[in-house]
């Protein structure tokens, strides 16, 4: 009798985490987890520069918008980035907001681009108009609004983030895939 209670509630659990929202849920959680985390094994491996060359909170961000969509890569984009100030101190207070900002235009780009196009394709167009994008919003900061730019320069991060572009090319498409075959998810 015991055995076949057992029985129930594994079946009941395997149910349970076959469930889409499941998957969704716990699969932005620990794409936010990693957010944090991958950036600081970056830092540690490679010294201080890594964030801007590598570009290791985007892989996070981008990997969430291929599998789950905009709500989740935005909730990735914006837990990663506020805990790893918390826990780390990176990025700075002040290049936060600008972060927070370029991510969540990279997730939401990806995952409307990623509903026509195949996601080699719709990630080339995100890099490309995102960082488009952001420069519109860092110059409307700095010269409309009157915000300082902190030293952020778009084209400077472009040359820098090149390694991280890269990266992003190589890796965030195939292991979307992985996860999207792994869950069982369509890869809208």
């Amino acid at each position: 009798m015991e055995k076949v209670e057992s029985m129930k509630k594994t079946k009941h659990l395997v149910e349970i985490l076959s469930n889409r929202k499941v998957k969704y849920v716990v699969g932005t959680i620990l794409l936010s987890g990693l957010g944090v985390a991958i950036p600081r094994i970056f830092h540690v491996l490679v010294g201080s520069s890594a964030g801007a060359t590598f570009l290791p909170m985007h892989i996070c961000v981008l990997i969430a918008a291929l599998t789950f969509g905009a709500i989740s890569s935005t909730i990735v984009a914006g837990s990663s980035i506020v805990f790893s100030f918390l826990l780390t101190g990176m990025p700075s207070l002040a290049r936060l907001p600008y972060m927070l900002i370029e991510l969540v235009i990279y997730g939401i780009l990806l995952s409307a681009f990623n509903k026509k196009f195949n996601s080699y394709i719709s990630l080339v167009m995100t890099i490309i108009l995102g960082r488009i994008l952001y420069a519109g919003i860092l110059f409307s900061a700095v010269n409309i609004l009157g915000l300082s730019s902190y030293g952020i320069s778009v084209m400077e991060s472009v040359r820098m983030g090149i390694p991280g572009i890269i990266l992003q090319l190589l890796f965030v498409p195939v292991l979307s895939k992985i996860m999207n075959k792994g869950l069982n998810l369509k890869n809208d």
